[in-house]
Formats: structure tokens, sequence, C-alpha cells
């Protein structure tokens, strides 16, 4: 079973999650900016974050068999921080790299003016890049949510074949389903989606533009619950080949829209890249100065 998870902040997860996730059949993410828990006080550490993402993640991912491409962006909560409002800025510097696969993710936490400005911002600057872009459905409101969001989409000139929704669930797939957009769903623990959950939408809805991630990230999450979701798909009675296209092709025919996708040379079967080399007995490697 081949998986790529098209959301996972690997940035919050430790090195032994890497592993794990070789051994259950993960061979690529993609990592989409987000906060970091508390307050960014200025544009530098946007800077720093975002060379990160290009940088050491994909470093480190390599070391177990994982690909790791990303997606930038101001995200929604911090769109409301004059502070981080300069990022917008700084972003076609990081929308020119070879690793950014999409501009996210941007769309709404509070629903506020100042998210309206740099979700349309953003949308811009992704057709400006011709990159697709990741679009955060808020955890409040959220049917509310992802109809505002549905309204700027086709305000921006954006294809919706390039725009994924994502955090949907049960009531707003109905709104979304026949957009054109894709549409994003998380698994997680206790809130959002569980695999269960995930099987009846795929009953309800069929296996086209579907995206399945974990989203895993500084809270309870589970970076493995893609592959729960696979299983739990093969004993609904979803075939094999439904599995890789859900958990696999689809994320592949979304982001490979920005042309940047870069999965050549790949372990797609066994147990990923083994035992990563060591620094002075040190698990991880080190990469740069």
């Amino acid at each position: 079973m081949r998986i790529f998870d098209p959301h996972i902040h690997m940035t919050s997860r430790t090195t032994d999650d890497y592993e794990r996730m070789a051994a259950a059949g993960v061979r690529a993410v993609v990592e989409p900016a987000f906060w970091l828990g508390q307050p960014r006080t200025n544009v530098g550490s946007f800077a720093d974050y975002f060379d990160s993402l290009i940088g050491w993640e994909p470093f480190r991912a390599g070391q177990f068999g994982v690909r790791h491409h990303a997606t930038v962006a101001l995200n929604p909560k911090e769109a409301n921080d004059p502070r981080c409002r300069p990022v917008l800025d700084l972003l076609p510097r990081y929308l020119n790299k070879d690793a950014v696969v999409a501009v996210g993710e941007i769309g709404y936490d509070s629903m506020t003016p100042a998210e309206d400005e740099a979700f349309a911002a953003q949308l811009a600057l992704a057709v400006a890049h011709d990159l697709p872009a990741l679009v955060h459905t808020p955890h409040r409101d959220k049917a509310r949510g992802v109809e505002r969001s549905l309204a700027v989409v086709a305000e921006s000139g954006i294809e919706p074949g390039r725009v994924v929704l994502d955090h949907l669930n049960e009531v707003t797939v109905k709104l979304a389903r026949d957009t054109g957009c894709w549409l994003g769903f998380s698994i997680y623990p206790d809130t959002k989606m569980s695999p269960p959950r995930m099987v009846e939408i795929l009953r309800a809805y069929g296996t086209e533009r579907m995206l399945v991630n974990s989203a895993a990230d500084w809270g309870r999450s589970d970076p493995l619950l893609t592959r729960a979701t696979a299983e739990a798909m093969l004993l609904a009675g979803f075939t094999a080949d439904d599995v890789d296209r859900v958990l696999w092709r689809n994320p592949v025919e979304f982001f490979g829209q920005s042309g940047r996708l870069d999965l050549t040379d790949l372990t797609l079967t066994g147990d990923g890249a083994g035992p990563p080399a060591t620094f002075a007995g040190n698990s991880i490697l080190r990469g740069g100065s």
C-alpha cells in the first residue's frame, strides 16, 4: 500500500513519526504552512519557518524514504495580526521555489475583514504563480465558512479544480461537492473526521476529487490515521484500486498541477528507506551549517 498524506504538519512531529509513517506505507507528504501555537512577532519569523519547510524538513523526511513538499502562505489565524501582514510581500520569493506545490493554508479562522483581504490576496498570488490553493475551512461556524470560502474562490477567477477545500465533514461536503473544487477531509482521534465516518462519505459521494489527510500537528493527532482509513475502506468492501486512488493518485493529481511534484526514485513498496544514517551516534544527520 502506498500513501500520500496531502496535509500534515511535520514541523510539530518527531523523527519517530517519520519512521512509523514509512513503515505504514506513507511515501510522500505535503506540509502546509500554519501557525506555531503562539503569535509570531515579526516577518523574519516567517522567513525562518518557510526556509525550514523547504530545506530542513525535506532533508529530515528523506532519511526515512518519505518525499516532502510544502505549501506556503499567511495562515488565516495570523492574518488578523498586523505584525504578520507584511508576509504577503514575502510570499512571492517562496512561491517560486521548487519544493512549494501550492499556496496554503489560506481561508478563514474567524471570518474577519482582515481574513477576507488575506484570502483574496493569496488566491490572486496562486493565479499569478500558476499554483493550486489549499483552503482551510474554519472549525467554528463551518457551513457558513465553506459558503463564504466558495464565494471568494468564485470571485478570484481561479479554476475550481485547482482548489482544495480542507477539513470538510458530513454537512459541508454537500455544499462543496458540485463546485468543481477538490474535497479534503482530516482524520483525527477526537475531532474533525474518523475512519468510519470517512468511509460513509466515500460510499455516498464516491472517490473522485477526494483527499484524505491526517493534518497531524502539535495537538492530539495521529499521522497514521491515513493508513487506518485505508484499512477501513478495505474492510468496508472498497477495492485496493479505490484505496490507491484516494490515498495516492488523487493527491498526486491535485498537487501535480503545480508542475513541481517530484516523486522520482521514490520507494513505493516495502518499509521505506530502512534505518537512517547517523551523525556521531545521533539519529538525525546534520543539514546546513
